[in-house]
């Protein structure tokens, strides 16, 4: 009987500890390595959709810097922002005649529709500072980002990229 007592109260013990190695594992996952984020508004469609949860990688700017067209999450005081990196520091971006130039050569924005491109007034040429990113929406019409009251970007600022979206269950994908 004692015995039996014993080994009941030895599974307990290993139950809780697994219960709290996997707690902290967690924690320290979603603290250091991925989080998500709720996207709000209509300025990264038809990429992101508002009201959609996405998956971001906290670790992968530790380790590495952002690249041209990463959707990256912007921390600001008051909320953050889901953007595309659009130029790098130390770049000169232009935008004309529904054309976007990068260091003066014309730049193909694979990743938007032709009407959202349409959608781009003209703009520049702007400077990148150095540490400092040029981003804007994919929905560019309606888009609150570096053109027009975001400013350029800190790399302090970036806290991670996109990398999968979450909810709702059937819209499951990769971000590109």
């Amino acid at each position: 009987m004692a015995e039996e007592t014993a080994k009941r109260k030895n599974q307990w013990i290993e139950w809780l500890k697994a219960i709290l190695i996997a707690i902290i594992l967690a924690f320290l996952l979603r603290s250091f390595v991925f989080a998500t984020s709720i996207v709000e508004g209509e300025s990264m469609e038809p990429t992101l959709e508002s009201g959609e949860t996405i998956l971001f990688n906290k670790f992968v700017y530790l380790t590495g810097e952002p690249e041209r067209g990463d959707i990256v999450i912007i921390d600001r005081p008051i909320k953050n922002y889901v953007k595309r990196v659009i130029a790098l520091p130390g770049e000169t971006i232009k935008f004309r005649n529904h054309e976007l130039y990068i260091n003066g050569e014309k730049y193909k924005q694979n990743f938007i529709s032709e009407e959202a491109q349409n959608h781009t007034g003209n703009f520049g040429p702007i400077k990148v500072p150095e540490n400092s990113y040029f981003v804007m929406g994919d929905n560019r019409e309606v888009s609150l980002d570096s053109r027009n009251g975001l400013d350029f970007i800190k790399e302090e600022n970036i806290i991670g990229r996109t990398e999968f979206i979450v909810f709702p269950v059937d819209e499951w994908a990769t971000i590109k």
